[in-house]
C-alpha cells in the first residue's frame, strides 16, 4: 500500500504519462470504482477505448497461450498498452502479468506486430528507478 501511495504522488505530480484502459473502469465493481474515480480526479491521465486493433493483440496473447480467455480483460489491458506505444505496464497482478511467461510471451507479441517493446514491472521496481 505505502508503494501504491508513493506512485500515486508521482502520477499526481506528473512525473510519467498515465494511461488508463476502459476495462479497468468496466471491471470495477462500486465502491472500489467511486474510490477510483475519486482518485483520477487528482491525476492527468489518457483513457484508451478498447478498439480493433487492441482487441487482435488481446486475441493474439490468447492464442499464443500467453494467458487463457479467463484473463481477457487483462489481454485487453496489455494490448492498450502495446497500442498506446507505453514505455511499461504497472501492474500488481503477478499471477497474470508480472510474471516471466506473460512478460517473454509479450516481448514475443511485440516482435511479431512490429511494435515497440514494452516492459511489465510491479510498481515497487519503478519507484526504485524513478526516484
Amino acid at each position: 500500500m505505502a508503494d501504491t501511495k508513493r506512485l500515486w504522488e508521482m502520477f499526481r505530480t506528473g512525473k510519467y504519462d498515465v494511461y488508463l484502459s476502459t476495462v479497468t473502469l468496466e471491471e470495477c465493481p462500486d465502491p472500489k470504482r467511486s474510490q477510483l474515480l475519486d482518485c483520477l480526479e487528482q491525476i492527468n491521465y489518457t483513457l484508451v477505448r478498447i478498439n480493433n486493433d487492441i482487441i487482435e493483440i488481446a486475441e493474439q496473447i490468447i492464442e499464443m497461450n500467453i494467458l487463457t480467455k479467463k484473463s481477457y480483460d487483462d489481454c485487453q489491458h496489455i494490448g492498450a498498452a502495446i497500442i498506446s506505444e507505453c514505455d511499461c505496464i504497472i501492474s500488481w497482478n503477478f499471477k497474470h502479468i508480472v510474471n516471466i511467461k506473460t512478460i517473454r510471451g509479450i516481448r514475443a507479441v511485440t516482435n511479431l506486430k512490429g511494435r515497440k517493446p514494452i516492459e511489465i514491472l510491479n510498481p515497487s521496481v519503478l519507484l526504485e528507478s524513478g526516484e
